[in-house]
């Protein structure tokens, strides 16, 4: 196989294909589609960015400006945190859309997030968020087989094919040579998508910033990979087809199958083999479970009244009021740590269900490269399940804690003379309220990512290897009239 020869094909395809007048205004629609999903995602992200520090803002400014009160009436008032966007939520938006972003914290409750888009908004949402992950995941694939469809097949029925084996070039060299020049056709259309995805990289986002440009990279190349995939595979149908009609409808029906159809297929018989609670059956089993282990707001609860008799020995006392911290406080640190890991064990077992539901279409990853770069997209944009779970982690986490810094309060500072938490008497100083920390929600990391998503990567290697494989292998087998 001579590289010359490869090369001198590519670049005639690509100047034949360049010359099309129907090529530029399909470029100019592209590239006008690609500036609005551009200009609308920046919007919407500066938007959105804005709205949730201010809406932070104002919680914490409302917690710490409460006066001096009882640690466990704050515990209650509790406060608000919100999920920050990632700035690649500009180039896809994922889940985003679906999932809510902001969860109000307060003690013995672990409440739901809410305010998804999607709640908002109309039913057209249902169709997807328009992007430039969009553009580039289902709109370029099909003009990458608009474009390619004929590439072989025109040259059987104008009969080159035939002069190109005369001068002694055969299949395996016209493949690659009409695939190269394919992807260079592509180049124009999804290098000025990548173009808008690099803009982001180069804006200072605090706390991403460092790893921003490693994301954009990874996300660029395996976006690469993808299209030479797709047209090695256009360029392949063309050639096994008799007619370029032939090979048109077999390439729009694979788009339909694998882009559409198989996706859509895969969520809703993973939804049908895994079902999951509602929020509202989510929120009674857990209610269910905690009044079975004992109520520690309950004096008369069973198990809190051994746990106090046992507190009474070990301290060696025989009154609440001679221990030498707050007895209420230390009941409800114990009461929150109970409940909190009985919401743990029943939110592992309801996001193992979505995993679950998850699994059909992550496994297909290997048979459809689609849901493969469509995972990787979202996994490295931090727009993806993953990264929302790890949102609700972190939340939680933080309310546990604190609640229980105000539970360390009322034992520290609140007597066991106190009858009740109201009034003025049995109060903390305001000041401890700005002691608490304040929530600070970190994205999942680079290797976490690559980790979650390591069979996208491989559905990539093995499609790329298929490939390769098919134009080495069988190349020769193909007919030329």
């Amino acid at each position: 196989m001579k590289i010359q020869v490869v090369m001198l094909i590519a670049k005639q395809f690509f100047k034949k294909t360049f010359n099309t007048k129907g090529l530029l205004a399909l470029f100019l629609v592209f590239i006008s589609a690609l500036m609005y999903v551009t200009f609308n995602g920046w919007n919407a992200f500066e938007n959105k960015h804005h709205s949730i520090e201010n809406h932070q803002d104002k919680a914490r400014k409302s917690w710490e400006e409460n006066p001096d009160k009882h640690p466990h009436r704050m515990a209650h008032f509790g406060t608000f945190a919100f999920r920050v966007q990632h700035p690649l939520s500009i180039f896809d938006s994922g889940i985003e859309s679906y999932t809510g972003n902001s969860i109000f914290l307060e003690a013995h409750r672990q409440n739901t997030a809410n305010f998804s888009e999607a709640s908002l908004s109309s039913g057209l949402i249902r169709f997807g968020d328009l992007n430039i992950a969009m553009l580039l995941q289902l709109i370029l694939p099909l003009i990458i087989f608009f474009i390619g469809y004929s590439a072989i097949s025109s040259e059987k029925e104008n009969g080159t094919l035939k002069i190109f084996y005369s001068q002694g070039l055969n299949m395996k060299e016209i493949l690659l040579g009409k695939s190269l020049g394919l992807f260079f056709v592509s180049g124009l259309f999804f290098i000025p998508g990548l173009l808008a995805l690099w803009s982001i990289a180069f804006i200072d986002f605090e706390g991403v910033h460092s790893s921003l440009m490693k994301r954009v990279v990874l996300i660029s190349i395996f976006y690469i990979v993808f299209y030479l995939i797709l047209t090695f595979v256009t360029v392949l149908i063309s050639g096994i087809s008799t007619n370029s009609n032939r090979a048109l409808l077999s390439l729009l029906g694979g788009w339909l199958l694998f882009f559409i159809i198989i996706p859509k297929t895969a969520q809703v018989v993973g939804n049908s083999l895994y079902p999951n609670l509602s929020k509202i059956e989510f929120r009674a089993a857990v209610e269910e479970e905690v009044s079975k282990r004992g109520d520690s707001h309950n004096p008369n609860d069973p198990y809190f009244i051994n746990l106090k008799d046992s507190i009474l020995v070990a301290n060696d006392v025989k009154d609440v009021n001679d221990l030498p911290f707050n007895y209420g406080g230390f009941i409800m640190s114990k009461g929150e740590e109970q409940t909190a890991i009985i919401y743990n064990i029943m939110h592992k077992k309801l996001i193992n269900s979505y995993r679950n539901q998850n699994s059909v279409p992550n496994i297909l990853v290997v048979l459809n490269p689609y849901l493969a770069i469509k995972n990787l997209s979202m996994g490295l944009s931090g727009t993806d399940f993953n990264t929302y779970v790890s949102f609700l982690n972190q939340t939680e986490n933080y309310r546990y804690k604190q609640s229980q810094y105000m539970n360390e309060l009322q034992m520290k500072f609140i007597s066991n003379k106190a009858k009740s938490s109201e009034g003025k008497v049995h109060v903390v100083d305001k000041e401890y309220w700005k002691s608490a920390p304040k929530f600070d929600y970190r994205f999942i990391s680079i290797s976490n990512t690559i980790n979650n998503q390591i069979l996208g990567i491989m559905a990539l290697c093995f499609w790329c290897l298929l490939i390769f494989f098919s134009i080495v292998k069988f190349s020769n087998r193909f007919k030329i009239i």
